[in-house]
């Protein structure tokens, strides 16, 4: 069995953990939170800090200093990920559900998450570029 099969996301190592990370960069897209039902609408607006042609954060190990609305998921209970994309690893894992098909732990191909379409590199725009959230909410 798979590492992610076989331990929770609390045992294991800090490798394993980073290794979960598909580089979508779903995560670093502005969302906005509906005050009277809780829903979470994504935004097309990413983090100045991601680097759009690799989806990674340019300054990773700073961020949460940097940005301090970036969040550290292991700083989080894990029933608070509900906030992640639906395909993120850490929230598929922690809901019990299987890593998806191109996951690059299950291809062993890092490009298979540009091939799958689910980079946010060509619909994402920098946070610097925009003046309200509400006009890049994705339907």
């Amino acid at each position: 069995m798979a590492f992610w099969e076989e331990k929770t996301l609390e045992q294991m190592s800090p490798e394993e953990w980073e290794s979960l990370c598909d580089h979508c960069g779903k995560c670093c897209l502005h969302k906005l939170e509906d005050e009277d039902t809780g829903e979470i609408a994504f935004t097309r607006v990413c983090c100045d800090l991601i680097d759009l042609k690799t989806c990674q954060c340019t300054r990773y190990q700073e961020r949460t200093v940097l940005v301090p609305d970036c969040l550290d998921l292991k700083q989080h209970q894990f029933a608070e990920y509900n906030w992640l994309p639906d395909t993120c690893a850490y929230r598929l894992l922690v809901d019990g559900q299987p890593l998806p098909e191109w996951h690059p732990l299950i291809t062993g191909n890092p490009e298979s998450v540009v091939l799958a379409g689910m980079k946010i590199t060509g619909y994402a725009i920098k946070e610097a570029e925009v003046d309200d959230l509400e006009d890049y909410i994705i339907p």
